[in-house]
């Protein structure tokens, strides 16, 4: 096992700058998932460190290792892909075993390798069938048994689940946490999703393109968002974001929206009295209330069975708020919405920021 570190490292493709001087720290062991939209540069930097792209700039080090100019099979690491990338002519044995060969290893070293991965993914019945008569979460298995087997520094996951369908797409983030919980070999995980990153990582790191928004826990991220985009990334159903004119007065601060509605400034919070904000509030943490909060237009309601999902509209903003209890909203009816100030937040309307005290 080692630690990754990513240093000033940047990314052109000819004149146009991809990777914008990126800076993380990955510790030993740890699972770090690289998220963001599409386009972020989050694949383009988990290849930097495969040694699959050239680094414009910076420095990787694996290790104590740099490894800038080392070629892939010289940095310890194995990438496990989006498209399982079996040789269909071989078994899953063969497709296992098929690097150690190449590195000359001893058959017996082999065989015993194969064995340990294939006990560990539950394997064992289908070394001899072919990728074709395998189910994609079973060829997913493989592509992860023929990582395991090179016993490497680091493991490195460029979306593997996305070709799943939803059921098993949760079954297997399932067997990747385990099978990280199991090796502690240090992971680095790259997905768009950001339900895979929250319940897979245990360290974040929020991407938008080519530069870092924000690294943490997933609770940290959830919790205390450094801006509007982390915000409305991080969580599902996304916070919902009402603009509004901060306003201090001697018994405190409340946010005034477009229409008039007032309402308390979130805790501990930041900003001058006048400034242009952003009201974040995440759909659970909104109460229904008998009068006051936010005066919301019912659009759609979602009976979930555990929850109530209702798309609402105020004001032309629209508003999600999620309940455990049942309700039976009309489409049309208005509903009053009380956020909770202790768990909302305040962004700064031109830079996103989040203002805090």
């Amino acid at each position: 096992m080692a630690s990754v570190t990513i240093q000033a490292v940047k990314k052109n493709f000819g004149d146009v700058p991809i990777l914008h001087g990126v800076d993380i720290e990955i510790r030993d062991g740890s699972f770090t998932v690289l998220v963001g939209p599409s386009g972020c540069g989050k694949s383009t930097l988990l290849r930097m460190i495969a040694g699959l792209e050239q680094i414009s700039g910076g420095e990787i080090r694996i290790g104590e290792r740099r490894v800038n100019e080392l070629q892939p099979k010289e940095r310890d690491i194995a990438m496990v892909f989006q498209n399982y990338a079996l040789y269909p002519h071989m078994t899953v044995r063969e497709n296992m075993a098929f690097s150690l060969a190449l590195a000359k290893q001893s058959k017996a070293d082999i065989e015993a390798k194969v064995a340990r991965a294939a006990e560990i993914l539950a394997l064992g019945a289908l070394l001899e069938r072919y990728p074709r008569q395998l189910s994609g979460g079973q060829r997913q298995r493989v592509a992860m048994g023929r990582a395991i087997v090179r016993d490497p520094q680091v493991f490195l996951f460029d979306e593997p689940l996305s070709n799943l369908d939803a059921k098993l797409r949760v079954a297997m983030r399932s067997e990747i946490k385990e099978l990280h919980q199991r090796l502690k070999t240090t992971s680095i995980y790259v997905t768009h999703d950001q339900i895979e990153a929250m319940t897979m990582g245990d360290k974040i790191v929020v991407m938008r393109d080519g530069r870092i928004e924000q690294t943490g826990s997933p609770l940290d991220l959830y919790d205390q968002p450094a801006n509007q985009f982390v915000a409305g990334f991080i969580g599902s159903p996304a916070m919902n974001f009402l603009p509004g004119t901060l306003r201090r007065t001697g018994a405190g601060a409340h946010i005034e929206l477009s229409d008039g509605t007032r309402l308390d400034a979130p805790a501990r919070t930041g900003g001058v009295d006048g400034q242009p904000v952003v009201f974040g509030t995440r759909p659970e943490h909104l109460t229904l209330a008998d009068g006051g909060g936010i005066p919301a237009q019912v659009v759609v309601m979602e009976p979930t069975g555990m929850d109530t999902f209702v798309v609402c509209r105020h004001d032309g903003v629209e508003l999600s708020a999620v309940f455990r209890e049942r309700h039976d909203f009309a489409p049309g009816s208005t509903v009053h919405l009380l956020p909770d100030p202790q768990r909302a937040h305040l962004f700064d309307a031109s830079t996103g920021r989040r203002l805090s005290a």
